[in-house]
Parts: structure tokens; sequence; C-alpha cells
């Protein structure tokens, strides 16, 4: 890799598409707003990418069309794109419809000096998460095995607390286990996830702890309970350079769907 030069990472998540068109959440039609955040990341600086991170809830009804879908979309960007499950997800149809081609489920992935491991933080049946024994040692192996890649390591539900009294319990709830792998490798540099549906950005002893928007509906940061917050759907972007450096941010849409329901007590 050239000097100065990067590797341009976008992250979309929790799109909660439908087997048609026309579902709605809270009054946002997911389809709708996932289409309207493909076109303005096509159209912003972050384009072309080397890579995309799909970070799950693709599904909000775990239907092979919405993932057939999503695949068809995605495939025709030409790039990479890594794809985990969330809980809404059906990790049966996804592994399916994901278990080959550009867009596909696969434990890690190398380019230029990082690598990427994606993890299975679901549990059949509960929005919760946890990280099978299988998972651990996964990432314990990809870790050891590449040393000299600068690593990120995503994930569908929240390792850390964030400040959100409702939706902090329904995290990985084994993160001790997680971060004691992670700890005992200097080379990792981000954790990245969704699940939460808000913009969060922190550290813990110098990894990038990162979430970021859905492309549908947002959570009011800290609160109590549930609450949908009066900010547009986005997604990220990651320049991951060779040295281990990292720069992000959040992009948006420039409005909110106008058929939100902020009233709405739950989804």
């Amino acid at each position: 890799m050239a000097a100065g030069a990067f590797i341009n990472v976008l992250q979309i998540t929790d799109m909660h598409l439908y087997e048609g068109a026309g579902h709605a959440l809270a009054g946002v039609d997911t389809q709708l707003t996932y289409e309207e955040v493909l076109a303005k990341l096509l159209e912003d600086q972050a384009w072309p990418a080397d890579l995309i991170l799909a970070t799950g809830d693709l599904s909000q009804d775990g239907s092979f069309a919405a993932y057939d879908r999503f695949k068809a979309r995605f495939e025709m960007f030409g790039v990479p794109t890594l794809v985990i499950p969330g809980n809404h997800d059906d990790t049966a149809v996804m592994r399916d419809v994901f278990r080959s081609g550009l867009v596909s489920w696969r434990r890690n992935y190398l380019l230029g000096d990082w690598q990427f491991i994606m993890l299975d933080s679901t549990i059949a049946g509960s929005p919760g998460g946890h990280l099978a024994e299988r998972e651990l040692v996964a990432l314990e192996e990809c870790l050891a095995a590449h040393p000299e890649h600068h690593a990120v390591v995503c994930l569908h539900h929240h390792p850390v607390s964030v400040a959100c009294r409702w939706i902090d319990p329904i995290g990985v709830d084994n993160a001790e286990a997680f971060f004691a792998v992670l700890d005992r490798f200097p080379h990792v540099r981000a954790v990245v996830w969704g699940h939460i549906h808000q913009d969060f950005a922190s550290e813990r002893k110098g990894v990038h702890l990162l979430a970021s928007p859905s492309t549908c509906i947002q959570f009011k940061p800290r609160q109590q309970d549930f609450a949908l917050d009066d900010v547009p759907p986005g997604y990220r972007w990651l320049r991951l350079y060779a040295d281990g450096r990292m720069e992000t941010a959040v992009e948006r849409l420039a409005g909110l769907p106008s058929s939100i329901d902020l009233q709405c007590s739950g989804y």
C-alpha cells in the first residue's frame, strides 16, 4: 500500500428488510430508507469502497427473498461484502444464501494490512447476544494466525454498556470472555457492531469501539425506556491505514422519514 493510502471500508447495519416491499417499522418503510441510504453512499466521497461490512438484522422476517434481494443488490456493486446475522435474522437461511460469492458470510477476510473477523453473537429466539465457545476459539485462532495484520472484529450485539437501560441487558452477556481474548492481541484496532440503532464511539485500551446508525429507525441514546430518535438513517465509513491508524465518521440522510412514528413504544 502506498504511503498515505488507506483501505476504504463502509458499514451498514440493521436494515430490517421484509420478504416484500412496503412493510414498515414505526411507520418507516425499511426498504425505502435502505435504498435511500445506498443512494447516498454511492454519491458520497466514501465511494468507491474496498470492503463493505453488513453487521446484522439484514431482515426483519428472516425471509429468503429479503436476503436474496440484498445479495443481488450488493453483488452489483462489485465490492466484497461480509455479512453476519442479528437477532432478527434466520441464520440457517442466511448460511444458504450467503454461502459463497462476493457477498458472503465468512469467518475472516484479509485486505491489505488488515484482517476482518466476523462473529455470530446471536442466540436463537432471544434478542440478546452471546459468543459461544466456538466463536471465541475462532476469534483467537484468526488473531493468532495473522499477527502482522491489524484486526477489526465485527459482531451484531454490543459488548459494552451504551448507557441505555432498556438495551444494555440485550448486549453480549459474556463480554468479559470476549475482551479476555482481545486483550492478548495488541494488533486489534477496532470492534464494530450494530443492534443499538445509533452512533456510538468510544475506546478501550486503545481499541476503537464503534456502532452505527440503522438504515431505518434510530434509537434515542441514554434512555431508560424504548424511545425513537429524531435523527435520519445513515451508515459509517472507516479509513484504515497500513500503520494501524483509523479515521471514521457517520453519514446520514438529509432528512428524517416523514412517516416515522416517534411515539412508537416498541418494534
